[in-house]
């Protein structure tokens, strides 16, 4: 921050004072952002700071003893899935309260399953070394060189220079949210967030710097506490979860549950059967994504006047790109299309296809990420000197605490299933429910993926709740194909915790949303999504005329 001196006139006194005050440095803020912050690091109202000190210690005392509790509860069940289940629910209290940290909070609950026997170590460990967590690391990664060299405000830039859209933050914050979705409908919903947030980065603080030079918020203020920057984030993280359920190769629970479906069923979805389905329902959720989203984070500043001239004034300022822009556009260029191919081959072949199969499994998103990220340590900058296009302190300085986190989600979803928990949840609440119609059944299956996706990866939904959905369909004489493609969509609809999606981690991971905010915003999509889902998808698939 930067200090200046203000002039003040005491009107009772009649005297003249100065003070000096600090000016926050917008780019410093928001490329050296803390996620994870403690009270003492964030600027809050005396009221906000009431509520956090109450909630915090509320979830150092509750966690333990809500654990504690379902572990002495008398249950029949076996011993290591009524384990799991206690650990999990104090794990989903330390994080919903914060607690402690986000990431610790998991590590404690992976900790804790271990020593309490549920698993050995190497079972519990073993699902940290997804892909998804490697995805997390290259595209961080990207995403630094991007912010580092100012790639990111070029971006930010070209979207707010477009007629009309770029003049009014809600015009900015859709388009943006337009873009994402139709990304998402072909590379998936990580990588595209990941590509995206420097973006996402880049808008807020061109926005955070008018508000600060127009005098609209105060000069110490902290931009990682605007409504705005909390709008555009989850638009990018939600948008992306809209647009991956397009195509069957949006996002990995598609082809789960896809899969599952036509073995359960011998009913083959095809490509445009999938988007002829989906393409309604995305559209009707957009929608609502943008009209709620806005309402509920209502951004700072509606009209950016002047943005035309501002952003023509910085792009002068910019100049021509560097070699180190040139390096990080190469390696991000390369990155999105080997992300991108498979999705081009499954248009083309069909992801039935052996060199659908043949290229998917090579060029692993994971795998794509760390090789563009690898290519930022061998493009140089200056050869003379041996300097390349990141050094690696820049790595260091990535958002580790949200890989940590989304790690221990995959353990947890892993586990799950490993230990039966889900499918002992599933048969539970069926029998307790008398599930007997089709109707019923679908409304368990889009509640229960929900439920699940909230606590664990979105994949692990699909890949825990589908096969639960299928036998109960089956045993109560109902074709399975409705529910179980509604708990397929629902299993993408987790959208309360940094947790529940690999693209609400990423998003939080960049400090402008608070917990708080993610859990208020997520609530009405979840309550929104589950219905447009159960009404929905049913429709749609009879006036296609697929399933049984």
């Amino acid at each position: 921050m930067h200090s200046f001196r203000v002039i003040k006139f005491d009107p009772v006194e009649g005297t003249v004072s100065e003070e000096s005050v600090r000016r926050t440095d917008v780019d410093k803020a928001l490329l050296g952002h803390a996620t994870y912050r403690s009270l003492g690091e964030q600027r809050l109202s005396p009221g906000e700071e009431k509520f956090e000190k109450a909630r915090r210690t509320v979830g150092l005392w509750l966690a333990p003893l809500v654990s504690v509790v379902f572990l002495l509860l008398p249950l029949d069940m076996p011993d290591n899935q009524q384990t799991l289940a206690g650990v999990l629910l104090g794990v989903i209290i330390l994080w919903v309260t914060e607690a402690v940290p986000i990431p610790i909070g998991g590590l404690i609950g992976v900790a804790a399953i271990v020593v309490l026997g549920v698993v050995p170590p190497d079972d519990a460990l073993g699902p940290f070394g997804s892909s998804t967590v490697f995805t997390f690391i290259g595209a961080f990664i990207l995403a630094q060189a991007m912010l580092k060299h100012g790639v990111a405000r070029r971006f930010a830039f070209r979207i707010l220079a477009m007629p009309r859209l770029g003049r009014s933050t809600t015009g900015v914050i859709v388009a943006f949210g337009l873009i994402t979705c139709v990304l998402s409908a072909f590379v998936s919903n990580t990588a595209t967030v990941a590509m995206l947030l420097p973006t996402a980065l880049g808008i807020l603080s061109v926005i955070a710097k008018l508000l600060q030079e127009r005098g609209l918020v105060a000069a110490d203020f902290d931009p990682l506490r605007l409504r705005v920057g909390a709008a555009i984030m989850l638009m990018l993280a939600y948008g992306a979860s809209v647009g991956g359920l397009l195509t069957p190769v949006g996002s990995p629970p598609n082809l789960i549950g896809r899969g599952l479906i036509e073995e359960a069923t011998g009913e083959r979805i095809s490509f445009a059967a999938w988007m002829g389905m989906a393409l309604p329902v995305c559209a009707v959720m957009f929608v609502i994504l943008a009209v709620v989203l806005l309402l509920l984070n209502r951004p700072e500043i509606k009209r950016i006047e002047g943005v035309a001239e501002y952003v023509a004034e910085q792009r002068a300022q910019m100049g021509p790109l560097s070699r180190a822009e040139k390096n990080t556009l190469i390696a991000f260029g390369i990155t999105v299309t080997l992300w991108i191919f498979p999705g081009v081959i499954a248009l083309v072949a069909g992801t039935e296809s052996a060199i659908y199969t043949e290229i998917s499994d090579r060029l692993d998103e994971g795998i794509v990420a760390v090789l563009g990220a690898s290519l930022l340590y061998l493009l140089p900058v200056d050869w003379p000197t041996r300097e390349f296009t990141l050094r690696w302190r820049d790595a260091a300085e990535i958002d580790w605490g949200t890989i940590v986190l989304f790690g221990t989600g995959i353990i947890f979803g892993s586990l799950l299933a490993a230990t039966g928990l889900a499918k002992t949840i599933g048969n539970s609440a069926s029998d307790g429910l008398g599930l007997s119609s089709g109707v019923t059944i679908t409304i368990f299956a889009v509640l229960l993926a929900i439920i699940v996706s909230e606590t664990t990866s979105n994949t692990a939904s699909a890949s825990v709740v589908v096969p639960i959905v299928i036998p109960v369909a089956v045993a109560a004489g109902v074709d399975p194909f409705v529910p179980a493609l509604a708990a397929t969509f629902a299993a993408s609809f987790g959208f309360m915790l940094p947790v529940s999606t690999p693209q609400n981690a990423v998003v939080y991971g960049s400090g402008a949303v608070p917990i708080t905010t993610m859990i208020r915003s997520g609530v009405s999509f979840d309550v929104l999504g589950a219905i447009l889902i159960m009404v929905g998808i049913p429709v749609m698939v009879a006036a296609i005329g697929i399933g049984g």
